[in-house]
């Protein structure tokens, strides 16, 4: 496959996992000149804020290039912070922003808030989220792909095909987006998350999905391996067995010769 044949990654994710949403690239910009050069770029109304899962979710559902600023969300949150678009404010970091609503102890929410990944802020004035195949964002410093656990645990096995690496992923709980865009941004590691309340109420996250993001090279390798092991009788949707059948002969259509 052509270095970064976006189309053609994004074609093949959906055709071998059957998602229902196109993957989503993302990438942050140091000025405002560079991100509004964007092919097809759409910002925000003036003086409309959103969440920055709602930015996400315009992006995701209605195929949008949509790019956005500190100024388009909610001021000094997480919602920029998770980021890099600013610092979320002291009332999110001493923890009276989410006491008594998700943490019964303030100790509790500060450490929730200090243990939370995030782009550092300082660097990128804004980031645009576009549907990979549109090839506007090239490269991309991060690629989101929604899919069910059954799906994602396919991507997970086709991406440690010919070079198995353990992955270990983190659970921030709500916030959950600094497990994915903010984890994935920050380290460039496969990242998935289990996206929280403010993504399935304002994003758009369906009820039995989760979330990763990769890079470029991951999604290719993934790609690659779905096809292998597709050629190996390992492909999505998994047909249930039966739970009071033998799995001999089932296991032979996998591990011919192996039992």
């Amino acid at each position: 496959m052509a270095a970064h044949d976006y189309e053609a990654v994004s074609a093949a994710l959906c055709k071998g996992l059957r998602l229902r949403s196109d993957p989503l690239a993302l990438k942050l910009f140091e000025t405002q000149a560079a991100m509004d050069a964007v092919d097809g770029l759409r910002r925000p109304k003036p003086g409309v804020r959103f969440s920055m899962c709602q930015l996400i979710g315009q992006a995701r559902w209605l195929g949008w290039t949509l790019g956005a600023t500190h100024d388009n969300v909610v001021a000094d949150s997480n919602c920029g912070g998770v980021m890099g678009l600013n610092a979320p404010g002291e009332k999110y970091l001493d923890g009276r922003m989410f006491h008594n609503v998700w943490f019964a102890t303030v100790e509790g929410a500060q450490k929730h808030q200090a243990q939370m990944p995030r782009v550092p802020a300082g660097k990128y004035v804004g980031v645009v989220a576009s549907p990979l195949a549109k090839a506007r964002l090239d490269p991309p410093d991060s690629v989101l792909v929604y899919a069910t656990p059954g799906q994602m645990m396919l991507l997970i096995n086709a991406l440690q095909h010919r070079n198995y690496v353990r992955c270990d992923f983190t659970v921030t709980g709500e916030t959950a987006c600094a497990d994915s865009w903010g984890r994935g941004l920050a380290t460039g590691e496969p990242s998935v998350a289990i996206p929280c309340f403010a993504e399935r109420r304002f994003g758009g996250v369906q009820d039995d999905e989760l979330l990763v993001a990769l890079r470029m090279e991951h999604l290719e390798e993934v790609v690659r391996g779905l096809d292998w092991l597709a050629a190996r009788g390992i492909r999505y949707p998994i047909p249930p067995y039966g739970v009071q059948s033998d799995p001999t002969a089932a296991f032979e259509v996998n591990y011919a010769g192996k039992m």
